[in-house]
């Protein structure tokens, strides 16, 4: 075992802390329905996180610290993946919206930075692409 395999790699800890942090939002609202569910192996797999990994995080979500990334649009992507799993079933709850409040500064926006964005982003988001997403949250009003 290589030292770097005893520590993960600083992508692959950013993916898992963001994993776990769809892991709570899904969770927000009670039990995790099979829409979230579905959301979170298809994120489990774009974001590289194993069974075994996928198994803790679903245990301990608060276990695994968010790791933000350094350019905005590293960010508002991982906002936009966040966005995702709150609609997976096709509403947003106050526990969600609220979590999704401290998980945008958690990332790194500040909080009028953040209250902004997702303001916009519940008025807008409905499933589209993230190009689409991004393009309407940067748009006029």
């Amino acid at each position: 075992m290589s030292f770097s395999d005893l520590f993960g790699t600083g992508e692959h800890l950013r993916n898992l802390g963001h994993f776990a942090a769809i892991v709570n939002l899904a969770a927000a609202d009670g039990e995790i329905n099979k829409y979230e569910e579905a959301q979170l192996k298809r994120f489990a797999r774009k974001l590289d996180i194993g069974e075994d990994e996928y198994t803790k995080v679903l245990k301990n979500p608060n276990a695994f610290p968010i790791h933000p990334n350094n350019s905005v649009e590293g960010r508002l992507e991982r906002l936009y993946d966040l966005f995702r799993i709150i609609y997976s079933d096709h509403d947003i709850e106050e526990e969600e919206e609220e979590l999704l409040r401290k998980y945008a500064i958690g990332l790194g926006f500040s909080p009028s930075v953040s209250e902004g964005i997702i303001k916009r982003s519940i008025q807008i988001f409905s499933g589209m692409s993230f190009e689409d997403y991004r393009y309407l949250l940067n748009k006029e009003k």
